[in-house]
C-alpha cells in the first residue's frame, strides 16, 4: 500500500498546485478585475492591489508549474505579510480575526517551495528537455575510439 502511495506522490503533488494555483490566481484576478462579483481595488493603493498582482501572477505561475518554487516562495511570503500586517492585529487566532485563507495559502505555497511542482508541471518539462539537450551535447563532444 505504501509502495503504491509514494508511486502516485508526484501525481498528487501536481494535482495539489493546480488547485492551489487556480484558487489563488483567482482571488487576484477578483481583486484586480472584479471578476467573480468582487470589488475592484483601486490601481497602485498599499498592500491590497500589489497583493493582488503577487495572487494573480504567482498563482498562474504555480498553476503552470513554471517558476513554482520561486512563485510559491513570493506567493508565501505575501500571505504571510497579509496574516501578519492585516489580519492578526485583529485577533490572536485565524478564525477570530478572517485570516483562514491567509493562512492557509501561505502553508499551501510553503509546501510547494520544497516539494516543487510535481507531476504535469512545465518546470518538469523543460528540465526533460533540457537534460536530453546537454546528453546529446556530450554525446556529440565524445571523442570517439578508431
Amino acid at each position: 500500500m505504501t509502495g503504491r502511495l509514494n508511486s502516485a506522490q508526484p501525481y498528487a503533488i501536481g494535482l495539489f498546485r493546480i488547485v492551489v494555483g487556480l484558487l489563488f490566481a483567482c482571488h487576484g484576478a477578483n481583486s484586480l478585475f472584479g471578476t467573480f462579483g468582487g470589488e475592484t481595488l483601486p490601481s497602485g493603493t498599499w498592500p491590497g492591489w500589489y497583493a493582488a498582482v503577487i495572487e494573480l501572477v504567482g498563482g498562474s505561475l504555480v498553476l503552470l508549474g513554471l517558476g513554482t518554487r520561486a512563485a510559491a516562495f513570493i506567493a508565501s511570503g505575501a500571505m504571510a505579510y497579509a496574516y501578519f500586517k492585516v489580519h492578526q492585529p485583529q485577533a490572536l487566532w485565524p478564525i477570530e480575526n478572517q485570516g483562514e485563507g491567509a493562512a492557509m495559502y501561505c502553508w499551501a505555497m510553503f509546501l510547494l517551495i520544497f516539494t516543487g511542482s510535481g507531476a504535469f508541471g512545465l518546470d518538469r518539462l523543460f528540465a526533460k528537455r533540457s537534460g536530453a539537450q546537454s546528453r546529446t551535447a556530450a554525446e556529440q563532444t565524445t571523442p570517439v575510439a578508431a
